[in-house]
């Protein structure tokens, strides 16, 4: 018996088998890896953070100010709509005499003069001359007619002071402001030659109890010229300014006692703050003495 057997083509074989795996795979062409950083690219990408850094803290900067400023108002609002009322008045034209302003006015000179005689009562009231009479007030005031102010000066004693009690003083002006503008301890009074030195808040806290938290909020409208009056102990003394400055809290040069006469009144600048402090300087003005009517009859 014969046995066909299959006869095996060489050829293919090695074209099934040995071919395909002896071909070498083809893959496509890397392309050269490109590097993400190169030298002038780190250079653009950090000046663009940079300038996203600067804009953003800019952003924030002018966020905190906006409500620092809004923060301040809100504190102090009493104040700040003390003032706008006032540059409203200025800006309109409506802006109105103050009252005050009588007790500053040059009094005219009254003329001798002799009353004539006779039985009619009308006549005689008609020749009886006004009073000229001021009622000056039973406790010490301070006066600003360009700001329309009359306010109680309050006495703080001297003890603190001169034991260097700095909080005990502080304590005690404090609560003293809470009636109205503080003569400090240490310095001169009307008619006694040197500087008298008086303090007053420009603003304070809202929830305080006291009536005089913003007196001095229109202080900065008082200019060089502008009349003081301060009633002490029921004697009427007049002042003029003569200087208006800013200097800093450490400043303790304005407290300090004068060759001549001379009130300074201090408060805080700007309002609502405790950076600077407002100063105006007023000295003495000699008054005239008024002549007075006398009577007399004529024959």
């Amino acid at each position: 018996m014969s046995t066909n057997h299959h006869q095996i083509d060489p050829t293919n074989y090695f074209k099934v088998h040995i071919e395909p795996a002896a071909q070498p795979h083809h893959h496509a062409p890397k392309e050269p890896e490109h590097k993400d950083h190169t030298p002038e690219s780190g250079q653009n990408e950090e000046k663009r953070t940079l300038k996203s850094i600067l804009k953003d803290a800019t952003r924030q900067i002018v966020a905190s100010a906006v409500i620092l400023v809004l923060g301040i108002i809100i504190l102090n609002w009493s104040a700040y709509f003390e003032i706008a009322q006032n540059e409203w008045a200025k800006f309109t034209g409506t802006v109105t005499e103050s009252p005050l302003n009588e007790l500053v006015e040059e009094k005219s000179e009254l003329i001798n003069q002799n009353l004539k005689v006779s039985n009619d009562p009308e006549l005689q009231k008609k020749q009886i001359p006004a009073l000229n009479l001021e009622i000056a007030p039973v406790d010490n005031r301070l006066i600003i007619p360009r700001i329309n102010k009359n306010i109680p000066i309050v006495r703080v004693s001297s003890e603190s002071l001169i034991r260097r009690d700095w909080n005990a003083l502080e304590k005690e002006m404090q609560s003293a402001l809470k009636g109205g503008v503080v003569h400090y301890p240490g310095t001169s009074i009307p008619g006694e030659g040197g500087n008298m030195a008086i303090t007053g808040h420009s603003s304070y806290f809202p929830w305080d109890p006291g009536r005089f938290k913003d007196v001095f909020a229109l202080l900065h409208d008082v200019y060089e010229g502008d009349k003081i009056v301060v009633y002490w102990d029921q004697k009427k003394y007049i002042y003029e300014v003569t200087e208006k400055k800013i200097v800093l809290p450490e400043d303790i040069q304005v407290l300090k006692q004068t060759p001549g006469e001379q009130i300074t009144l201090i408060t805080c600048t700007p309002v609502g703050t405790n950076l600077k402090r407002l100063i105006i300087v007023a000295k003495p003005v000699k008054e005239e003495p008024v002549e007075t009517v006398s009577e007399g009859i004529a024959r």
